[in-house]
């Protein structure tokens, strides 16, 4: 054999050898892209601040617990030619994410969330309460007092009670209590405006705030949509005739910690601003943070003749027009059950 001949044949095998080298590392690649990611613990978290790098990102990765060289995953960002798409963010993945699935979350800003319901007909105590406990959520406001907490917000001077809407609110891991709020603030404008373009005509009402107020009293009265409309219909009425609306929830909400949740005959005789039965007319403030359905219904009452109306006892309501017939209501429903 020639040394030509031998040299060619060497080469030939050298190039054979890497290219099934090259194949062999190109198979490697896309199967590590695609198997899960080796965690220091059940889950990683990472926050992505505006402006990182690539290769920022791929040792923050690798510093809260992904046990692979921050190199592979800094190579694997730029090879992918998504490097710049990267946003910024809370991220979470498990022991199921891949390399690939975690490029993915990360361009298409899946971010991780968390929620919080905040409650129909809760007030604003049990609604920081809630906040404060809800998972992964900075309690920034915790030592915020109510007007401080609303100047943050935007909304200097108004009183906190009712002006949050209630519902789910999802947020990203890390986002503060503020931010929620803020966000529960807003919608309730959106929802109270609304409502309040679509009133009825000739409400004894001058303001959103008085509907919100009225709203309120309506939630925290019944837990039955379907009766909504009615209730609110009866206190339209009482607030038509100068009638006081003599309505237990705003004089338990004046006597705030004091209520041991036994209503007594003295306080329904002690003056308080909220005390409907000492004094005519809507109380200063809502007193629970109302929903949808009592928004609508403040602003648009079912039509009724009815003044008065009394518990069953299952949730629903006997609506009377005359106080004798509110009185058997009450005799019948009330005091027979008394013990």
């Amino acid at each position: 054999m020639t040394a030509g001949r031998f040299g060619f044949r060497w080469l030939l095998g050298s190039l054979a050898l890497l290219a099934a080298a090259g194949l062999g590392a190109a198979w490697w690649v896309d199967r590590w892209l695609d198997e899960p990611l080796p965690l220091a613990g059940p889950e990683v978290q990472v926050t992505i601040e505006p402006g990182s790098s690539a290769r920022e990102v791929a040792e923050r990765w690798v510093g809260a617990g992904v046990q692979v060289p921050s190199s592979w995953l800094y190579l694997w960002f730029r090879a992918s030619g998504d490097a710049r798409r990267i946003r910024a963010g809370t991220y979470a993945i498990d022991a199921t994410t891949s390399p690939r699935r975690l490029l993915r979350k990360l361009v298409l800003g899946e971010e991780s969330l968390e929620s919080v319901r905040l409650i129909e007909g809760w007030t604003l105590r049990q609604w920081r309460e809630a906040l404060a406990a809800a998972p992964h959520l900075q309690p920034t406001t915790a030592r915020m007092s109510e007007p401080e907490l609303m100047a943050a917000i935007g909304a200097p001077g108004q009183p906190g009670e009712g002006r949050f809407f209630p519902d789910t609110y999802r947020y990203a891991r890390g986002s503060t209590d503020l931010t929620v709020l803020k966000l529960a603030y807003d919608q309730m404008q959106r929802r109270l405006e609304s409502a309040w373009e679509a009133r009825a005509p000739g409400l004894p009402l001058d303001s959103t705030d008085e509907a919100l107020i009225l709203a309120s009293i309506v939630e925290k009265e019944t837990g039955r949509s379907s009766e909504r409309g009615l209730i609110a219909g009866v206190f339209v009425n009482r607030l038509r005739l100068g009638m006081p609306l003599q309505t237990d929830p705003t004089v338990i909400y004046g006597l705030g910690s004091a209520f041991d949740g036994n209503l007594r005959k003295r306080d329904l005789l002690a003056d308080t601003p909220y005390n409907t039965y000492t004094r005519r007319g809507l109380p200063p403030t809502p007193i629970a943070m109302p929903g949808a359905d009592s928004i609508v219904a403040a602003v648009q009452p079912q039509p009724t003749r009815a003044l008065y109306f009394v518990a069953r006892g299952d949730g629903s309501s006997v609506f009377s027009e005359t106080l004798a017939e509110h009185n058997r209501a009450v005799d019948r429903y009330q005091r027979r059950a008394s013990p």
